[in-house]
């Protein structure tokens, strides 16, 4: 498969965003999404892939939502790929699921909690599809020097890795902008994830918490500190999301701030 060329263009340097919904609601959720974002970041000139995850695995509660089924969200990106023309992305959890979502999805993305999983890391490098492997919230970015080997040895077409906070005390994270260029030392296209770095994890009522209204601060910084891209959950109706509510920005204050941090990176350049 010829190379997409939004991924050409984040290849060849260009500061970029993933946006979706945390998961896969149904299909004319991703496609509302999707529809719109491509809008804007073709308005702004800005590389844009789709995310939503097609299976939650990763839950407080048991009884949280996890998706629609695996075979019908994938199906969803698969037409979000197609019929938008947009590169697409997801998490994978175990090795199996690289092989069966891979083909779905241009970039597979590894949760924090598995950054070190090596099994997973080398099956998603296998594909040769680009690997971004989101920072865990226990490492250090230098690190991430031996997750990146994992999947580059493996025949990653790329690896991409994403600052995401790190642990504070039990239930808090915070952001260390120094991660940003360190992990660019290491050779690797850094994002940072805007919204998962504002969670508060390990709520009593089993639903995680977060600080949406900080979303803008967290991404005016990141691009101050010369991030590649910008990782950013987004739903018309976060009150309503089946996932992660707590933690997205609502859809219509997505495009003012984009204008907004694209200013930033210019002031830079």
């Amino acid at each position: 498969m010829s190379e997409h060329p939004t991924l050409k263009l984040i290849r060849d340097g260009a500061f970029f965003l993933i946006a979706g919904p945390c998961v896969v609601e149904s299909k004319m959720l991703c496609e509302e999404i999707a529809g719109q974002v491509k809008s804007w970041c073709e308005q702004l000139g800005l590389p844009y892939i789709f995310k939503a995850s097609y299976r939650k695995a990763n839950r407080s509660s048991l009884h949280s939502f996890q998706g629609i089924g695996d075979h019908l969200a994938l199906e969803v990106l698969s037409d979000i790929r197609s019929d938008f023309h947009l590169p697409v992305t997801s998490d994978i959890h175990t090795e199996e699921e690289a092989e069966v979502a891979g083909p779905h999805l241009d970039v597979l993305q590894i949760p924090a909690f598995l950054c070190r999983q090596t099994t997973l890391l080398q099956a998603a490098g296998r594909t040769g599809k680009i690997v971004n492997i989101k920072k865990g919230q226990f490492m250090s970015a230098q690190a991430m020097q031996f997750a990146l080997e994992k999947s580059q040895d493996a025949g990653a077409a790329a690896t991409w890795l994403t600052e995401r906070g790190n642990s504070f005390g039990y239930q808090d994270l915070v952001v260390d902008y120094r991660n940003i260029p360190w992990l660019q030392q290491l050779g690797a296209t850094t994002i940072l994830d805007c919204t998962h770095s504002l969670q508060q994890p390990n709520q009593p009522k089993g639903v995680t918490g977060g600080y949406p209204e900080l979303i803008p601060v967290i991404a005016q910084a990141g691009v101050a500190a010369g991030a590649n891209g910008l990782f950013i959950e987004t739903h018309p109706k976060p009150s309503q999301a089946l996932s992660d509510g707590a933690n997205m920005l609502p859809l219509s204050q997505l495009y003012p701030l984009l204008e907004k941090l694209i200013r930033i990176r210019e002031a830079l350049q």
